[in-house]
């Protein structure tokens, strides 16, 4: 048959963005990508669901509270945390409600928290990027390995911490930043300020690492007055940023506390509603510089309250201190080398810029850190910093000898996964079951009526607001921040109190063992002594529980008292007691709440150790009866120590960790004269 007139048609070709789409699902980059994420799903598979102190003390509840106005109805609900920026918490929040399972929401975090593997991946391959391609390959793929072997990072994955997720807007922003240095382009240094303004205002820790990167400018082969314009470029852009994410939370609370960062730096905006003293974790900060300067190699150990509160080894730190040290004498001894010989030395190149920079940039990043917290928590992308400038330096020490570096390579990763998987004590291995994130059991009548409801315990108990009734109110009257009766505080309160009597309650952890078969108050005289300053008495024959499954009982320290250990079983139920309060002034200006003798004392203890017990002048609470006597206590948030005054003696004890109480003399010898000499700066921990 003739085809003369008909058209032919032309060779099939694939799509040119199917062809694109082809080569980057088999490039190493995508490659590698998937391969962080399947280990971030298995490993938070394993771990079990999250239910950490955090999580429950405030990590749902600052989610709730940024989608919900709770500033009219809640006050201190979560400690003082419940006024930072809360907007990084709103992705919990959505997916522990949203009906999915805990391990379906989980599994979505983890991939959120995946990309901070991504992105030390690239931030190791532009470090080394005149090496050739699978030398590139193989120096990312080892430092992003480096950085999930981080025992921190292992117990964040799948759970509610935004550490993760906020740094890795810190370490996308170094990325932009360093490549900067091989093309020196505006749009880099505004965009890194963009994203490190949008990690510091989620997190205020964040802000550090923004801080100390702000000297990568300094590095570009540029003119000096062209880098202190993009220095200040990449300052008024973070800046910019911070403002923009800050507002909508910071006018709330300008218009609730007269502060817009309440209740950071509170020493400058001066709200009457918290202390001025200044505020920070000082539990893993070193007490002298031999401390600091030991702080890698002690980092190596399986041992709490280092940097982080529970068993963390890592020796990454120690080695890229070793590893540096080495690099310098060998470079000074090639120098050497070189006079002698009567060589010119070659000229640095750009690509000895970067890592240049980016080591200058960690360890300022490293100083400030271990100055202001100490805590690993907050330094998750620094750590993945070091992870790259450790595989640089393996690299750069062992070059032109491939097998010594992939020895070298091997040896790093399986000595670091030995102590994560040795030392690490990994959150409790809750079941994850078919149920949400949150199974809270609310007896129907707290779920029909709003009440007011006082939060008695360091564990503010704030994961239950969202489960109460709509319109109820929280107070979390005694946890890291103690609430009195007087000033501000006492005013806040008190028209609270008028606004849901009588709907009023308290509400209580009962960690006994038996928890599920008692139906008492757990301690019945310390929570009556916490409401009784506000005028309120505890009503024991109206009183409730509610059952939160797979809401683990915590050991709480307090005083001589310690829970005992639980068999595992008994760990997967949280039991609370909640009770009506009835108003009763009897007791409101009992002399034992004013008693001027141990307010002095403890006054004297804290002018005698002011770097142990820190923010001064916390306010006195008691607890006891006069049966057995009473307790006058002060807690002190930045030192997480606990001082008090019983039975003519003068105690404190550190309230995290397993140390023992520490005498440190008689009441009357106290009241008498000040005592010089009983405790020096972290001497009692340290």
């Amino acid at each position: 048959m003739s085809t003369v007139g008909w058209p032919v048609a032309p060779p099939q070709k694939a799509p040119a963005a199917r062809a694109v789409l082809q080569r980057a699902v088999m490039s190493p980059r995508f490659l590698v990508y998937v391969f962080c994420t399947l280990l971030a799903l298995v490993t938070a598979c394993w771990l079990g669901k999250d239910m950490q102190w955090d999580t429950l003390d405030y990590h749902l509840y600052a989610g709730f509270s940024a989608i919900h106005d709770r500033f009219g109805m809640d006050y201190f609900a979560a400690a003082p945390q419940s006024y930072l920026n809360p907007y990084a918490y709103v992705p919990f929040y959505l997916l522990a409600t949203s009906g999915l399972t805990a391990l379906g929401a989980a599994a979505i975090l983890a991939v959120l928290q995946s990309a901070i593997l991504w992105l030390t991946y690239e931030l190791a391959t532009t470090v080394v990027a005149a090496n050739p391609p699978r030398a590139r390959i193989a120096i990312g793929i080892f430092a992003a390995l480096l950085a999930f072997a981080n025992p921190v990072l292992v117990q964040q994955l799948g759970s509610s911490f935004a550490d993760v997720t906020t740094g890795e807007l810190v370490l996308a922003g170094w990325l932009v930043l360093i490549g900067a240095i091989r093309a020196p382009r505006v749009w880099r240094f505004l965009g890194a300020g963009l994203l490190l303004g949008a990690a510091s205002a989620l997190k205020a820790t964040n802000s550090l690492d923004a801080l100390s990167v702000a000297i990568v400018p300094f590095f570009l082969p540029v003119s000096w007055s062209k880098r202190l314009r993009l220095a200040c470029l990449y300052g008024m852009s973070v800046a910019l940023m911070f403002v923009l994410l800050s507002a909508p939370w910071s006018m709330q609370l300008q218009r609730q506390f007269g502060s817009p960062l309440f209740p950071l730096f509170n020493g400058i905006f001066r709200s009457p509603e918290y202390t001025t003293a200044p505020v920070a974790d000082l539990r893993f900060v070193p007490a002298s510089l031999a401390e600091a300067a030991w702080r890698p190699f002690a980092m190596i150990a399986p041992v709490r309250m280092v940097h982080f509160e529970i068993p963390a080894p890592d020796l990454r730190y120690a080695l890229l201190l070793v590893l540096g040290v080495v690099l310098v004498l060998v470079q000074s001894w090639h120098r050497l080398r070189r006079a002698r010989m009567q060589t010119r030395e070659p000229r640095a190149s750009d690509q000895v810029r970067m890592p240049l920079a980016l080591g200058c940039a960690f360890l300022i990043s490293w100083a400030i850190w271990l100055a202001e917290s100490g805590n690993s928590r907050y330094f998750i992308p620094m750590a993945c910093v070091a992870s790259v400038l450790i595989a640089y330096l393996t690299h750069r020490l062992s070059a032109g000898r491939p097998r010594v570096c992939v020895c070298a390579i091997a040896a790093i990763l399986a000595v670091q996964v030995y102590q994560v998987q040795a030392g690490m004590e990994f959150r409790p291995p809750l079941p994850w079951g078919g149920e949400a994130w949150f199974d809270v059991s609310v007896p129907k009548a707290l779920a029909s009526q709003p009440s007011l409801y006082f939060s008695v315990g360091i564990q503010s108990n704030s994961f239950v607001v969202p489960y109460l009734a709509t319109g109820s109110g929280f107070i979390n009257i005694s946890g890291l921040y103690v609430l009195g009766p007087d000033g501000t505080n006492g005013a806040r309160i008190r028209e609270l109190v008028e606004r849901f009597s009588p709907h009023l309650r308290v509400l209580v952890t009962d960690t006994r063992v038996n928890a599920d078969q008692e139906t008492d108050v757990p301690h019945l005289d310390d929570v009556a002594d916490a409401v009784a300053p506000f005028g309120l008495r505890v009503d024991t024959t109206r009183c409730v529980r509610i059952v939160a499954p797979y809401a683990p009982k915590l050991q709480i320290v307090t005083f001589a008292r310690q829970i005992p250990k639980l068999p595992l079983s008994k760990w997967y139920t949280r039991y609370m007691v909640s009770c009506q309060l009835v108003q009763d002034r009897t007791r409101e200006d009992a002399l034992v709440f004013k008693e001027p003798g141990p307010n002095l004392v403890l006054d004297r203890l804290e002018d005698a150790c002011p770097a142990l017990f820190q923010p001064r002048r916390p306010v006195t609470f008691v607890l006891g009866n006069a049966a057995h006597g009473y307790r006058w206590a002060r807690q002190y948030a930045n030192t997480n120590v606990l001082a008090w005054v019983y039975d003519g003696r003068v105690k404190f004890q550190e309230l995290i960790g397993r140390h023992p109480e520490r005498d440190v003399g008689s009441e009357l010898a106290w009241e008498r004269t000040p005592l010089t000499g009983p405790c020096r700066p972290h001497a009692a921990f340290h």
